[in-house]
């Protein structure tokens, strides 16, 4: 049976460099990165060399960088001690957040640490800027949570703009970059950010190892409590093999970013004017229809197909052998269905099946071809 993976937003497929780095640190510096011996020197070196190159392709210091085990904890690293060190008690958020922001703030709402405020977005779920200036305030100390890319709809925050409301109103700044590093660049020497979170996994690295930025001297302290790695920020021993993985990842994807953008540009326009032509009636969610105001890595079809229809779309696409997904994985077992798309969809486009399909290095045109050919055939009409 023919295969298409179209749900790189979920995840991606691991680099043969990355595979070849992880197998032979695994193999050749086993050695625990907190030993004083050679053993362990040999992987420390590892460690706080992967540390310079993904803080040189941030245009951060090897300082602010804090290896975590994923996207997830990091927003929860940045968000949980900001509070508890350096006196947030206003969180500035918005509805359209990736859970692992949206579930820990309203945890410590519950807990009564903080009060939150949400930003408006429009129909295309965009951030209304004016509104989010409208809530900061100077004389409380805020914490302004904004993804710089949306994982289910694609569009892209102005990161710069938001930075700069924040900095003006000293506000911190924290970014989900989860769908973002490895896909875009950033200079935080230049853009105003405080803590950004990125996990290795959604460019071609390894599950179970990211990062957290941390803006030297903004006083965070330590999440997870017992060794000290990570220079008492982070307790627990290294997976150095993961952390030099996604080293190499971080590296490759950055080197070849220019010609792998335009690859993958051109395959969602593709795709785009392909299920134009054969699905009469397609729409785009957010702004994912939108080459320059969304990520080129994904697109968020809403079909117009029946809510029967809708309801066995998923499962049929499997059957014929095509990954693709209705919103977050990590919510894929809800029957809530996407809390991003119910924030701008009207109730009767909700009712129609809406789909992610998101793109890599390793998709082609002819995949492409032939998931709308199935679409096509699912509908007829």
């Amino acid at each position: 049976m023919k295969t298409v993976y179209f749900d790189n937003a979920a995840t991606t497929q691991v680099r043969d460099e990355v595979i070849n780095t992880i197998t032979d640190v695994i193999k050749n510096n086993f050695g625990n990165p907190s030993s004083t011996h050679s053993f362990g020197r040999s992987s420390k070196v590892l460690v706080e060399q992967s540390r310079k190159t993904i803080a040189k392709h941030l245009h951060a210091t090897a300082s602010e960088i804090v290896f975590t085990s994923g996207g997830t904890e990091a927003d929860n690293f940045a968000i949980q001690c900001s509070v508890k060190h350096l006196g947030v008690t206003h969180i500035i958020t918005s509805r359209l957040e990736h859970h692992a922001v949206l579930h820990t703030v309203e945890e410590l709402e519950r807990n009564g640490r903080v009060r939150i405020s949400y930003v408006n977005v429009n129909s295309n779920g965009e951030i209304d800027y004016n509104h989010l200036e409208s809530l900061l305030h100077d004389d409380e100390k805020a914490l302004v949570s904004l993804m710089l890319v949306n994982n289910e709809i694609g569009n892209i925050l102005d990161v710069k703009r938001v930075g700069d409301l924040c900095k003006t109103h000293g506000a911190l700044f924290h970014c989900d970059a989860v769908q973002f590093v490895g896909h875009f660049k950033i200079d935080l020497q230049d853009v105003h950010v405080d803590f950004l979170a990125a996990s290795a996994h959604k460019f071609h690295g390894p599950k179970g190892v990211g990062f957290a930025y941390v803006r030297k001297n903004s006083g965070l302290k330590a999440l997870l409590f017992g060794g000290e790695q990570e220079r008492g920020l982070r307790a627990g021993t290294e997976a150095v093999h993961n952390i030099a993985a996604m080293e190499t990842a971080i590296q490759v994807a950055y080197d070849a970013l220019d010609e792998e953008r335009q690859y993958i540009t051109e395959l969602k326009s593709y795709f785009i004017v392909e299920i134009t032509k054969a699905i009469p009636g397609v729409t785009f969610n957010g702004l994912s229809g939108d080459l320059d105001k969304s990520t080129y890595t994904l697109v968020n079809v809403c079909l117009p197909f029946t809510a029967d229809q809708g309801q066995i779309l998923l499962f049929q696409l499997d059957l014929k052998g095509i990954a693709c997904s209705k919103g977050s994985a990590c919510q894929s077992g809800s029957l809530k269905g996407s809390h991003v798309l119910s924030e701008i969809l009207s109730e009767d486009d909700m009712k129609k099946p809406s789909i992610r399909f998101s793109f890599s290095i390793y998709n082609t045109k002819a995949e492409v071809d032939y998931v709308i050919s199935v679409l096509k055939a699912f509908n007829p009409n």
